[in-house]
């Protein structure tokens, strides 16, 4: 299939959230051409990159985010475990490169990292799973300086850190560490020469404009976010969040398109929440724009649709898992 040229003229670093509310408030079918218009230009249509993301550090975290089970602050069903194995960690990354993902996502339950044999055994995990031929992606805490540079140098290709919400409304959601912390955080990712996924979660209790706002932060990076996750609240037992009503799915395929059309070139990941959408739901945010999804019977903590699910879904719409670079 031929994709078309890339055009720079569609990098805009300045949108407003007037200009992006007004595009989320489209006509569906306008939406949706305009964002899939954008995506052909940048991508392959038919592909959609297959990750996996392993809990390398569960639960006992410090910070108090009101969406997360593994928090300490709250009582969920989430049971602490401190850091893997290196070799268990390459293990998993093996088979999820058998069963077709091509980058392997290590999150750990910190607030921040910190310099010791820990963190020497996530270099060693980058390492080896830069070894097996994946994407290797990290999502630790906060990072100083110095230590994205260690990561760039174990060969780290990407660096999570997601900003969750608007500036406004981040306060109604964490008060442990601030948004220019996360801002810092992603400042050393870049300029480390790692690149960056941030994106957020929708089904907070946040506004229309608080979503707008989030993608406006994210937008005006330049150059923009490789990876933009777009999260759908997983309401879990014990956390203050529990109790939201689920995310209308139309209004998660809007937000993913608003996300194309925003930041044309990069990465949109469906992640969390598609265990509570249908097929067809699911079939309608690659046509606004996803292309690229977490597989595997897990996320993190949290259910998530397995393998086998993922690939009759993707045969059932006509597409494909994106094929392994090198």
């Amino acid at each position: 299939m031929n994709i078309p040229q890339n055009d720079s003229s569609d990098l805009r670093h300045d949108w407003t959230v007037p200009e992006l509310r007004a595009l989320h408030e489209l006509p569906l079918n306008e939406l949706l051409y305009r964002a899939q218009t954008l995506h052909r230009r940048y991508h392959n249509p038919v592909e959609v990159q297959m990750c996996t993301l392993l809990s390398i550090k569960t639960g006992a975290c410090p910070e108090d985010c009101a969406y997360c089970p593994q928090s300490a602050h709250y009582e969920t069903n989430v049971e602490a475990e401190g850091l893997l194995d290196v070799v268990d960690v390459l293990d998993a990354a093996g088979r999820a490169r058998d069963h077709g993902a091509t980058r392997f996502c290590m999150g750990a339950a910190w607030r921040e990292v910190r310099d010791g044999t820990q963190f020497d055994a996530v270099l060693d995990m980058v390492r080896g799973v830069r070894a097996l031929g994946m994407e290797a992606c990290c999502t630790l805490g906060m990072l100083t300086d110095a230590q994205a540079e260690r990561l760039a140098e174990a060969g780290l290709t990407a660096y999570n850190h997601n900003l969750d919400t608007s500036p406004e409304f981040y306060g109604e959601i964490i008060s442990t560490r601030t948004y220019d912390d996360r801002l810092r955080t992603l400042r050393a990712v870049r300029n480390a020469g790692v690149t960056i996924c941030s994106g957020g979660i929708l089904g907070m209790g946040e506004s229309l404009d608080d979503r707008m706002g989030m993608l406006s932060v994210l937008a005006s990076h330049d150059p923009h976010p490789e990876s933009v996750p777009i999260n759908s609240l997983v309401r879990v037992p014990g956390t203050p969040l529990a109790d939201r009503p689920p995310v209308d799915p139309i209004e998660m395929a809007r937000m993913i398109a608003v996300a194309r059309i925003a930041m044309p070139a990069s990465m949109v990941r469906f992640a969390a929440g598609r265990a509570g959408l249908s097929q067809e739901a699911q079939a309608l945010c690659f046509m606004a724009g996803a292309n690229s999804i977490f597989t595997g019977d897990k996320l993190l903590t949290t259910p998530n649709p397995g393998d086998d699910h993922d690939r009759a879904l993707l045969g059932k719409v006509g597409m494909r898992p994106m094929a392994r670079v090198g």
